[in-house]
């Protein structure tokens, strides 16, 4: 048990399952460290177009194992890289959050472009009920999603909101009331079938601007890079002749 990875070539959709249910699928060191190394290799994977993130047995994820921060909580704990990892990684990725997410959990699906979550998930960012400080990456990535004063609530009061709460504040993107999986799994589909070109391109855009920092030149790089793919060629051609488009494009750095 640990995390386990599957990958489905004939949709281009990865999966990426928290698989530790016993313990509400709680993060040990080792799986921090291991999440990095999975994302390398999805991004190098050309049969990879969209991650979906997910817990197994009910759960998303409590968060970092306890037994483990007495070492940690001196020498820097590892979530941080694995959250960077994540939030770095270049294609769409979706949480699929179900039962818990709290704590670290919850530093994951923020990391995570989208978050879909069953309507009986429980959220919460709880570094408060132990004394520690919640990582600067995450507390900005909070602020960047949910604004100041609702990441004064959650860090403040290590309270569980629920998923209605969650999506009020801009924590969640969409409430399942039946099967967030199979929800999460058709969504993931259609993203795996637009042009990823065009998905790179947000994704560094969106980000640039979120941040604050200027995103024309990013913008104007990421044009010519499309002029020269053939991409909306091939997308303007599809929709004139009513079939799906395989767009041509593939990363390249």
């Amino acid at each position: 048990m640990g995390l386990r990875l599957a990958v489905d070539a004939a949709s281009g959709v990865a999966t990426i399952t928290i698989d530790r249910p016993h313990k509400r699928n709680a993060m040990t060191r080792a799986m921090w460290l291991e999440l990095p190394r999975l994302l390398d290799g999805l991004a190098a994977d050309p049969a990879v177009r969209v991650v979906v993130v997910t817990g197994a047995g009910g759960d998303f994820c409590a968060g970092a194992d306890i037994s483990e921060l007495t070492d940690d909580r001196h020498r820097g704990h590892p979530s941080t890289v694995a959250e960077t990892a994540l939030a770095a990684f270049p294609k769409p990725t979706v949480a699929a959050i179900e039962g818990v997410c709290v704590g670290g959990g919850c530093q994951l699906a923020a990391a995570c472009d989208l978050r879909f979550a069953a309507s009986s998930a429980r959220f919460g960012v709880t570094p408060a009920r132990l004394g520690l400080v919640y990582p600067a990456s995450a507390t900005v990535r909070l602020v960047r999603l949910v604004g100041p004063s609702a990441a004064k609530y959650l860090v403040y009061s290590a309270e569980l909101i629920d998923a209605a709460h969650a999506l009020r504040v801009g924590l969640v993107d969409e409430v399942v009331a039946d099967d967030v999986h199979a929800r999460v799994a058709d969504f993931a589909r259609t993203l795996a079938s637009r042009s990823l070109l065009t998905q790179f391109a947000a994704k560094e855009i969106i980000e640039a601007a979120a941040a604050g920092r200027p995103a024309d030149e990013t913008a104007r790089a990421w044009q010519a890079e499309a002029a020269a793919s053939g991409e909306a060629d091939e997308g303007v051609a599809a929709f004139l002749e009513r079939r799906p488009p395989a767009f041509p494009w593939t990363p390249h750095r």
